[in-house]
């Protein structure tokens, strides 16, 4: 499956292990994610030297190109934010993942898309439990 996998790059990388750790069970489980470079350590200075129209034509290209698309939303970010409103758009199956106890946007967990579905997890083990029952229930 292709997999656009969204995580903040310049909102905040506290999370940064938990993208990594998603990042690789994918690619375990023989996923295609090309995005995977975003769960990276040093990489927004890497996107900092790419234009905005660039980026924003790479990124739109591989959402049009994705089966679904899972977010890490713990921390704020508003790319994450328009690549899950695109995604829904075009009718892609969305998933938004955050810590427990982390403030969300409400636009986000309010929104009654029958696409999206956005979960909460304890630990990056967990996370990596509900992308696979999510991706589970995508295929059926």
């Amino acid at each position: 499956m292709n997999i656009y996998f969204a995580c903040s790059i310049t909102g905040g990388r506290e999370f940064e292990s938990v993208y990594k750790t998603i990042v690789e069970a994918l690619g375990q489980d023989g996923h295609q994610v090309p995005t995977a470079h975003l769960a990276e350590s040093g990489i927004g200075a890497m996107e900092a030297v790419l234009d905005p129209q660039t980026v924003y034509t790479r990124d739109v290209d591989w959402i049009r190109a994705s089966d679904t698309l899972i977010a890490e939303v713990s921390v704020p970010s508003h790319g994450v934010g328009y690549e899950i409103g695109f995604a829904l758009g075009i009718g892609k199956p969305v998933l938004a993942l955050y810590q427990q106890g982390r403030k969300v946007s409400k636009m986000i967990s309010g929104n009654p898309d029958a696409h999206l579905q956005v979960k909460t997890y304890e630990n990056s083990d967990e996370a990596v439990r509900l992308i696979k029952d999510f991706l589970t229930t995508i295929l059926k």
